[in-house]
């Protein structure tokens, strides 16, 4: 299949949706090691709230005494809580809004990125160490269209001048209408209306980092507060085009392959391209400890961790729609929770 932009040609037929993801052979099952009751608070990331609440709610079948709260809201302020010690929300805010009960103290931060070195270091300056790195899924930023749209495919240059106006990536021109693209039939005058999502997203800081280069969005972007309202905008408007995490598949929108320059095939997210780098929007999702290089784990803390880190886990994160990790960065999650206290290894995704 040729695209329409220029030389670039597809890599290999579309496959998210149709691949069957399985999760690392060496990965082991979910092994309890103790009776467990006690309350865990996670607080964070919108695009991770429905992986969390799955793996919460399979955790606690398998620990009817133990209480985990899920809250959604943004990485940005969950951060806040994080290194403050404590919850912003009321105990009702939780239940009402997360569906599980917590305690008032978020043990885990949720994040769709890593943090960056200012946020560590706000980290540090309170308590004296780093917080604990825990990749926890693979995902990755899709550009989103209707499905409607015959575009097959973008260099991430085209998509830095769609959706900024200082086009870091050296596109010669701004990009506005759908002919500026090479659409035909209909669509040369027709407007690109932008969608993004809000400011409390770690979702639009790893797409202007990644694929804007640290430039500010365009200030037409209609920003949505969170995945699912985005893909809903994008289902109502024909000419839409957004970008959001890949854990709300839905058929009225469609996922347009990247290329990392022009010339170079388009890529499809699948598991492979994802583990590899060569899709140039992936990422890895991250729960972040507050956990000193000396001390113990919290024992229901360690345990949510173990099973995440587990066959059992990884499989959740298959039905959620993410991808599982690599079997060799389940060994060095394990190593950082069950054995010497050091710092887990952070994946290299592209950031």
């Amino acid at each position: 299949m040729t695209a329409v932009l220029g030389a670039t040609t597809w890599l290999s037929e579309p496959t998210w949706g149709q691949e069957r993801l399985v999760v690392g052979s060496t990965i082991e099952p979910y092994a309890p090691s103790a009776e467990l009751s006690g309350r865990l608070t996670i607080a964070g990331s919108d695009t991770m709230q429905p992986l969390l609440s799955r793996l919460a709610a399979e955790f606690m079948r398998r620990h009817p005494d133990v209480k985990i709260g899920v809250e959604g809201g943004g990485s940005k302020g969950a951060l806040k809580e994080f290194v403050l010690g404590y919850s912003l929300q009321g105990r009702g805010d939780k239940a009402r809004d997360g569906g599980h009960e917590g305690a008032s103290k978020p043990a885990l931060l949720a994040t769709s990125r890593a943090l960056t070195p200012e946020e560590i270091n706000r980290f540090t300056s309170k308590y004296g160490y780093e917080p604990l790195a825990i990749p926890i899924a693979m995902d990755a930023v899709a550009i989103l269209v209707n499905a409607e749209n015959p575009i097959q495919g973008l260099t991430l240059a085209q998509v830095d001048a769609i959706f900024s106006g200082a086009r870091k990536r050296g596109y010669p021109s701004d990009i506005a209408t759908w002919g500026d693209l090479g659409l035909k039939g209909g669509w040369e005058r027709q407007p690109i209306r932008l969608y993004g999502r809000d400011e409390r997203s770690a979702t639009r800081e790893f797409f202007m980092h990644a694929a804007l280069r640290d430039a500010e969005l365009k200030s037409e972007v209609r920003e949505q507060p969170g995945t699912a309202s985005l893909i809903l905008a994008l289902a109502k408007d024909p000419l839409g085009i957004g970008y959001a995490g890949m854990g709300y598949p839905s058929s009225m929108v469609r996922i347009v392959p990247l290329a990392e320059d022009d010339g170079k095939p388009f890529v499809e997210p699948t598991t492979e391209s994802i583990a590899n780098g060569r899709y140039p929007l992936s990422r890895f999702l991250y729960l972040y400890v507050n956990k000193a290089p000396d001390a113990k784990f919290d024992l229901v803390t360690q345990e949510f961790l173990k099973f995440i880190n587990s066959r059992d886990g990884q499989e959740v994160v298959l039905r959620a729609r993410f991808f599982p990790l690599t079997s060799s960065q389940v060994e060095k999650n394990l190593a950082a929770i069950v054995g010497s206290p050091v710092t887990a290894t952070i994946p290299h995704a592209t950031q």
